[in-house]
C-alpha cells in the first residue's frame, strides 16, 4: 500500500536521515569548490584583480531568478499531470532520458574519487576525442564506471543501484543550480510547499487518486523488454528483465524487509539549494570580515550567536523537519508532503537568525561581492 511505502521505520529511517544530510552537505561543498575553481580561473585569465561575484560562474551553472522560482511549481505540476495521464505512452522515453541524466550525474559524483585514484599514475593532461571534446583520465574513468552502473541497473532493477543514481542526481542538481538571494529562496520554497501539499493532500478529490503517490511509485517498462518486442527477437530475449522504478527517489528497506521507506529527491534538492546558498553566504561573510579586520556584529547580539553559522542552523532545521515529517507519517499512516515540514523548519530559523545578526536585508536582495583573495579548496 502507499502508506506502507512511505512509512519510515527501523533502519530505513536512520538511512534516510543520514543519506539525505550527507548528500546536501556534499553537494553544497562541491558547489562552493566550483566557485573557488571559477575564481582561480578568472585570476589566471585576467591580469587585473577584479571583484569576485558568486553568481558569475561558467555556463554550466544555472542561477534561478524570481520569475523561474514562481513558475517552477507550475511547470512541475504540468509534468506531474503528463506523467499521471500519459505514463504508458511516455514511459520509455522518460526512462531513457532519466538514465542518460543519471549517468552524467553519477559520473560527476564519482569524479573526485577518480581524480584521487588516477593522480599518482597519470598526468592530468586532457585526451582529445575530436568533436566530443577533451577529457582527463579521471573523467573518462568516472564516466565509464557510471555507464557500467546504469547498465547493471537496467538489467537488474535493484533498489540499491537506483539509490546510487538518485544520489548522483541530488549532488549534481545542488552543485549546478544556484539560488542568488534569500528572496528567490523564499519564493521557490513557498511555491513548492504549496505544490507538494496540493498534490499529496487534495489531488485525490479532483482526480480520484493521489497523483503524487501514483506517479512516484509506478514502475516503468524496461527499455530492453520494449526493444525486444519491437524487433521481434523472440519470447525469451529481454523478457526476464524487471520493470524499473525510476531514480526520482531514495528507497530503503526496513529491517524486516516487509516494506520500503521513500523520500523524493525534490525533498533533498530543494532544501539543499537553500543550504548551498547559506554556505556560500557564510564563506562570503567570512571573507568580508577578514578584509575588514574582523569587524564585530551588532551590539545586541552575543558573541556565541555570532559564531553560529547560517549553514549549521539551517542544516539542524532540515534534520528536525525531516524528523517531524517522519513522526507525522507514522501517526497518520499515510503519505506526507515532506516540504510541509522541511520548508518552515529551514526558512524560519534562517530568517530569524539573519534578522538578529543584521544580515537580513543584505541576504534578501544583494548579490555576492567579495574582494579577490587567496582561496583554499575545501576537502569534501
Amino acid at each position: 500500500s502507499n502508506s506502507r511505502a512511505y512509512s519510515l521505520v527501523d533502519s530505513s529511517q536512520v538511512s534516510t536521515f543520514l543519506i539525505s544530510i550527507l548528500l546536501i552537505v556534499y553537494g553544497s561543498f562541491r558547489s562552493l569548490n566550483m566557485d573557488f575553481e571559477n575564481q582561480d580561473k578568472e585570476k589566471d585569465n585576467s591580469s587585473a584583480a577584479g571583484s569576485f561575484n558568486g553568481n558569475s560562474t561558467n555556463n554550466s551553472i544555472q542561477t534561478i531568478d524570481s520569475t523561474q522560482a514562481l513558475f517552477l511549481p507550475i511547470g512541475a505540476s504540468v509534468s506531474l499531470l503528463v506523467m499521471f495521464f500519459f505514463f504508458d505512452s511516455v514511459q520509455v522515453v522518460f526512462t531513457i532520458c532519466t538514465a542518460v541524466l543519471a549517468t552524467i550525474a553519477f559520473a560527476f559524483l564519482l569524479l573526485p574519487m577518480c581524480q584521487y585514484l588516477t593522480r599518482p599514475c597519470s598526468p592530468q593532461n586532457k585526451i582529445s576525442f575530436g568533436c566530443c571534446g577533451r577529457f582527463t583520465a579521471a573523467e573518462l574513468l568516472s564516466f565509464s564506471l557510471s555507464v557500467m552502473l546504469v547498465l547493471i541497473w537496467v538489467l537488474t532493477g535493484h533498489w540499491l543501484l537506483m539509490d546510487a543514481l538518485a544520489m548522483g542526481l541530488c549532488v549534481a542538481m545542488i552543485a549546478f543550480v544556484r539560488l542568488p538571494s534569500l528572496k528567490v529562496s523564499c519564493l521557490l520554497l513557498s511555491g513548492l510547499l504549496i505544490y507538494d501539499v496540493f498534490w499529496v493532500f487534495f489531488s485525490a478529490y479532483i482526480f480520484n487518486s493521489n497523483v503524487m503517490v501514483k506517479v512516484a511509485t509506478q514502475p516503468a517498462d524496461n527499455p530492453l523488454d520494449v526493444l525486444s518486442r519491437k524487433l521481434h527477437l523472440g519470447p525469451n530475449v529481454g523478457r526476464d528483465v524487471p520493470r524499473l522504478s525510476l531514480p526520482g527517489k531514495l528507497v530503503f528497506p526496513s529491517s524486516t524487509g516487509s516494506h520500503f521507506s521513500m523520500l523524493g529527491i525534490g525533498d533533498i534538492v530543494m532544501p539543499g539549494l537553500l543550504l548551498c546558498f547559506v554556505l556560500r553566504y557564510d564563506n562570503y561573510k567570512k571573507q568580508a570580515n577578514s578584509d575588514s579586520c574582523g569587524a564585530p556584529g551588532p551590539g545586541n547580539i552575543s558573541g556565541r550567536m555570532q559564531k553560529v553559522s547560517y549553514f549549521h542552523c539551517t542544516l539542524i532545521g532540515y534534520f528536525v523537519g525531516l524528523l517531524t515529517a517522519t513522526v507525522a507519517s507514522r501517526i497518520h499512516r499515510a503519505a506526507q508532503p515532506a516540504l510541509l515540514y522541511l520548508v518552515p523548519f529551514t526558512l524560519l530559523p534562517l530568517l530569524t537568525m539573519a534578522y538578529l545578526k543584521g544580515d537580513l536585508r543584505r541576504m534578501w536582495s544583494e548579490p555576492f561581492h567579495s574582494k579577490s583573495s587567496s582561496s583554499r579548496f575545501l576537502e569534501v
